[in-house]
């Protein structure tokens, strides 16, 4: 039974009815839930629909059922970059290079990975990669369906049906994490998998006597996976994910309407840049960086008269030592200024007498 849906889902590949290919592989999952390759094939099909969010939660349970499916990782890897989560697409990407060292597709793809990354850390935009073809997908029990092109993920409807039942979720934050509660009763730990991004959150319930239950929103701002956890308790879940920056949130999920928003932000002529979110924190001064140009300005400024002179000895002052500071001092003050030495063994141990210029003479004041 479950053989024959798997040909039909293949079938509907291959005639373009990703929909269709879905709907089947969820039947065949149903049937066969320890099936790595199903969940693999099936994140096929969520990528051709643009459901990159699905495609990437289909092949973490591939990956965790087939730890060296190479395909498996090679898909989360192309979700990823659709979803501009360049540094999770490159760890699944050299993963499964591990298993098919042979395989340039990974190399192909880990280079783009690392291209964006580069542009990313240098406040550069990289819009949604729409030229990866069928050679950048990994290869399945048909090979027709290489010859497919991946759709532009922006202009691609998901036409997924809305998984049932439906949980009720909230969130709130903090500086530093967002809480997300999805209010889940009686559901056994075991029956959650919760798997987290750079900016997606995946959580699958499988509930008793029920559908699974699919919450996979792509978030607002970018996490830290590795400080992300979660709790299953008897009324709900809650899930904390730490923000990567201190930012505010106004929403869970990332929407286009914020990106519309922040292209009007940037001026004219300046080139592509990723949206930039909202933030609440105040713009930092490199107080470092304006010490320095004040130094420079002051080191390169040009006096005159004593104002140079005065400039002179301050800067000998400035870089000499403890014992030369001593004698500048020592000699300068008990000679009426008339005498400044460096030299702390001459001075140091007898009284500095002053000596004037040639026609003068020294007064002492009387106080």
């Amino acid at each position: 039974m479950a053989s024959e849906i798997v040909e039909k889902a293949k079938e509907a590949f291959m005639d373009d009815d990703f929909d269709l290919a879905v709907n089947l592989y969820t039947q065949a999952i149903q049937l066969n839930p320890k099936s790595a390759d199903l969940f693999a094939d099936r994140a096929q099909a969520n990528i051709k629909l643009g459901s990159f969010t699905e495609a990437v939660a289909d092949t973490n349970k591939a990956i965790e059922l087939d730890p060296s499916m190479a395909k498996a990782y090679l898909r989360k890897g192309t979700a990823c970059i659709k979803l501009e989560e360049y540094h999770t697409a490159k760890t699944a990407l050299e993963a499964g290079a591990s298993f098919a060292p042979n395989d340039s597709r990974f190399t192909k793809l880990i280079k783009e990975c690392d291209k964006c990354i580069a542009e990313e850390s240098n406040g550069l935009a990289k819009p949604l990669s729409s030229n990866l073809t069928s050679s950048a997908l990994p290869a399945s029990a048909v090979t027709l369906e290489e010859a497919k092109e991946v759709p532009n993920a922006l202009h691609q409807p998901n036409t997924t049906t809305a998984s049932k039942p439906k949980y009720r979720h909230e969130f709130y934050q903090k500086p530093d994490e967002v809480v997300v509660t999805i209010f889940a009763k009686g559901i056994p730990a075991k029956n959650v998998v919760v798997d987290f991004g750079e900016q997606i959150l995946s959580v699958s319930i499988d509930v008793p006597r029920g559908d699974v239950y699919h919450f996979q929103p792509r978030l607002f701002g970018k996490i830290v996976p590795s400080k992300c956890r979660y709790e299953v308790l008897s009324t709900k879940i809650e899930i904390r994910l730490a923000k990567a920056e201190a930012i505010n949130w106004t929403s869970l999920e990332f929407s286009k309407e914020m990106v519309v928003t922040q292209k009007a932000i940037v001026s004219p002529g300046v080139g592509s840049y990723r949206p930039a979110y909202p933030s609440s924190k105040p713009r930092l001064t490199d107080w470092d960086k304006l010490e320095a140009e004040v130094k420079k300005e002051e080191k390169e400024e040009k006096l005159d008269g004593d104002a140079a002179l005065n400039k002179f000895f301050w800067e000998i002052y400035q870089n000499a030592d403890e014992d030369m500071r001593r004698a500048m001092s020592k000699s300068f003050v008990e000679s009426n200024g008339t005498v400044l030495s460096t030299d702390w063994k001459e001075v140091g141990s007898k009284k500095v007498e002053g000596s004037a210029p040639d026609g003068m003479e020294v007064k002492k004041w009387e106080y």
